[in-house]
């Protein structure tokens, strides 16, 4: 095995420290801050120095390559964005500090995630739709690494799918900003140009994310672990549970548990540095 570590500002000690501990045969470095132990043995006390040093860390088999994989799959808020979209709708009627509560709750998996989109929506009733335009333009941005990590897919042949327990608005925009070639969400109920408080067709929630990575898998003839996903909350388990490696961003410790890496210093780009070029 490999253990990647990658950091902002990786200290050379923390690294030697490390491969003293794992008995690494070599340090190979991949880029500036991302380094890889190779032949490293799992030692039970990776976890804790990494946090000690501020580096994200992985164990990842010598022989993975980006190739062996043949599709991506990420959410979208708090994971391929740096918010979550619903929340700053809300901020449009007043509401955010008691919409992003359920939104809090659902995500660290104490809240059925139907239950809270259905309660979080019907509050945004009687909004005008141009909000939604406000929010994309204004407070919504790309988290850090998303564009590269998109390139570095695209140019490894690897096919891209955002999936979201958010609004369609958000991730039709995403799409042909960053070349995903699929993308599934929620879709918001609009009359007169205004919120109805509800959605529009069937929720995409845990099940129905990972569903669509089921799918898509399929369809492409690939094997379990060929698929990549990333996202932060408890709706994304069952597509990690579905896909050969799981990424958790920023994530919530109910996630976190599922996730083969965590990055919680580096950018999403960090997920090209985990497998061999």
């Amino acid at each position: 095995m490999s253990l990647v570590v990658q950091g902002l500002d990786v200290d050379n000690h923390a690294l030697k420290s490390l491969s003293k501990l794992t008995g690494a045969r070599a340090i190979e470095q991949i880029t500036p801050g991302a380094f890889r132990l190779c032949g490293a043995q799992y030692d039970p006390g990776v976890p804790t120095h990494c946090a000690h040093a501020a580096l994200d860390w992985a164990w990842v088999a010598e022989d993975r390559r980006l190739t062996d994989f043949g599709l991506f799959v990420t959410d979208m808020d708090s994971t391929l964005i740096n918010i979550e979209c619903i929340d700053e709708i809300a901020d449009m009627q007043g509401l955010k500090a008691q919409v992003a509560e359920i939104t809090e709750a659902a995500m660290r998996g104490e809240m059925d995630f139907r239950e809270s989109l259905t309660r979080r929506v019907a509050l945004l009733q009687g909004l005008p739709e141009a909000a939604l335009a406000e929010v994309y333009e204004q407070r919504l941005q790309l988290n850090p690494g998303a564009e590269r990590l998109m390139r570095g897919l695209k140019q490894a042949g690897i096919r891209t799918m955002l999936v979201s327990g958010g609004f369609t608005y958000f991730t039709n925009r995403l799409k042909q900003r960053l070349g995903f070639d699929h993308a599934w969400a929620n879709e918001l109920e609009v009359e007169g140009g205004y919120l109805t408080g509800r959605v529009a067709g069937d929720i995409v929630d845990g099940q129905a994310k990972a569903a669509h990575l089921e799918r898509t898998r399929d369809e492409l003839g690939l094997r379990p672990e060929q698929v990549i996903c990333a996202g932060d909350g408890a709706n994304d388990i069952p597509m990690f549970q579905a896909a050969g490696f799981g990424v958790a961003y920023r994530a919530k410790p109910v996630l976190r548990a599922e996730a083969d890496c965590c990055l919680d210093h580096v950018g999403l780009d960090g997920i090209l540095s985990l497998f061999a070029s």
